[in-house]
């Protein structure tokens, strides 16, 4: 499957998380590294759902751009 993630820039690092998974976050001290370790948080998110015996949310975020003036 493929999510979405957004990566946000705050004082000392970055931070990222799954808009599709409730509580799936991360952080990094580069927007790279962040990126780098939500693949395994996004992994280790979806092991724990399914040894829950929960359901994994289907990706459904759309991610767009919008230019300003």
């Amino acid at each position: 499957m493929r999510y979405a993630i957004v990566i946000e820039k705050g004082p000392e690092n970055f931070s990222v998380y799954v808009p599709d998974l409730p509580g799936c976050v991360s952080t990094g001290s580069t927007a790279s590294e962040a990126e780098e370790n939500i693949k395994d948080a996004i992994s280790f998110h979806i092991d724990g759902l399914k040894e829950d015996g929960l359901s994994v949310p289907e990706p459904t975020t759309i991610c767009e751009y919008i230019e300003t003036a």
